[in-house]
């Protein structure tokens, strides 16, 4: 939780989701624009159908990219109770957590001002919401809720409660001039709201994907994240059953959000209702597979390769440090790094040997810091 360097505690983290974590940010450091590329160089129908899942939908819809960030969302939440609800049960006081989630949040805003080139340009023309921030606020929520509830029921009336919130703003509430349930870019409430009350620059110039009702809705990924966490953390060891249980909840919540898309769209620049219970199930289903696999039956030995005298996981290494690597690719173009080492080889094979190799260095560096123990928590 702390903002800081500081060295990893293997026995406080469950393992899995360190895993799930990398995982999900392999695909934002260039997993998919490898993918992509791929597909251009060689042409291949299957690949290029899997290519054009790495593309986001125009608006309403879904591919596996629209999945990456909920899912994200969603891992911050399963730490929750990791991370907060043990220390309530030890006596620390609940307004000493609030403190320490709220510094986090602003932190997450901060960086996300960062990463929007806040010494670019100024407050008034650059882009305030942020993905960073949208995960600090979402966190700050969901963390709060957890802290200040006792059970499971209270914190599923929440998560109730902010979803039907959502919907009936998004179906009922009329924008003046237009009226209710739209839902485009430019006539519906998240895009009125946003030009009404965001100012400086956004993201969709009529709408902003990271904007006020996108942000509140995504507490709901956030939250049901952190319910996930709650059933790992339960009293039990690493069981099937827990497994069983997180997949059962995630293709229920899949097929709750299918029947609703039927008349309330899948919109991820909207954070749709749908939306957030797609989301959430899939990520639920992913955690199910991940925790079966290595916190329950330990397969993570059978994939792992050694160096030296560590036995390193590919994506546990990024999953490691998921923020340090999204602002120093922001920061450090590894893309023209690789070009000094590979782009002699691109006429003959094609972009993706390019990318190939701005991952491999983005992954060598985190393998750097990994070996020191170096992790930035924030």
């Amino acid at each position: 939780m702390e903002n800081q360097f500081q060295t990893d505690k293997q026995s406080d983290r469950l393992a899995s989701l360190d895993v799930l974590r990398g995982f999900d940010m392999f695909w934002i450091i260039g997993g998919g624009s490898f993918v992509v590329a791929l597909s251009k160089a060689l042409d291949w129908g299957w690949l290029n159908v899997v290519a054009d899942q790495m593309e986001h939908v125009r608006w309403d819809g879904f591919h596996f990219e629209d999945l990456i960030f909920p899912l994200f969302m969603f891992i911050s939440g399963v730490a929750i109770p990791y991370a907060l609800t043990s220390k309530v049960e030890k006596g620390i006081s609940k307004s000493s957590l609030l403190k320490k989630v709220a510094k986090r949040t602003l932190t997450l805003i901060l960086l996300g001002f960062l990463y929007n080139g806040v010494f670019q340009r100024s407050f008034i023309t650059m882009r305030l919401p942020s993905v960073l921030g949208q995960i600090g606020i979402a966190y700050f929520f969901a963390a709060t809720i957890v802290i200040y509830t006792k059970t499971m029921k209270a914190r599923i009336l929440w998560l109730i409660g902010i979803l039907v919130s959502i919907a009936a703003i998004q179906l009922a509430v009329p924008v003046p001039g237009q009226g209710a349930g739209l839902l485009d870019p430019v006539n519906g409430i998240n895009a009125y709201l946003d030009r009404l009350l965001i100012p400086g620059k956004l993201y969709g110039k009529t709408f902003d994907p990271e904007g006020l009702l996108c942000s509140i809705s995504a507490i709901s990924v956030t939250l049901m994240g952190a319910l996930a966490g709650g059933i790992l953390r339960d009293g039990m060891p690493a069981s099937s059953h827990k497994a069983s249980k997180l997949a059962v909840i995630g293709a229920t919540l899949l097929i709750i959000a299918l029947l609703l898309s039927t008349f309330y769209p899948i919109i991820k620049a909207a954070w749709t209702v749908p939306f957030d219970l797609l989301t959430s199930g899939i990520s639920f289903m992913l955690l199910a597979l991940f925790y079966l696999s290595i916190d329950v039956k330990n397969w993570v030995h059978d994939w792992a390769w050694g160096i030296g005298k560590y036995k390193v996981f590919f994506f546990k290494v990024i999953g490691m440090n998921s923020i340090t690597i999204y602002m120093t690719s922001r920061i450090f173009d590894f893309s023209k790094a690789s070009q000094l080492f590979t782009g002699f080889l691109e006429p003959a094979l094609g972009g993706w040997i390019v990318v190939l190799g701005a991952i491999t260095l983005e992954w060598l560096f985190l393998y750097f810091l990994y070996q020191k123990k170096v992790f930035l928590k924030v």
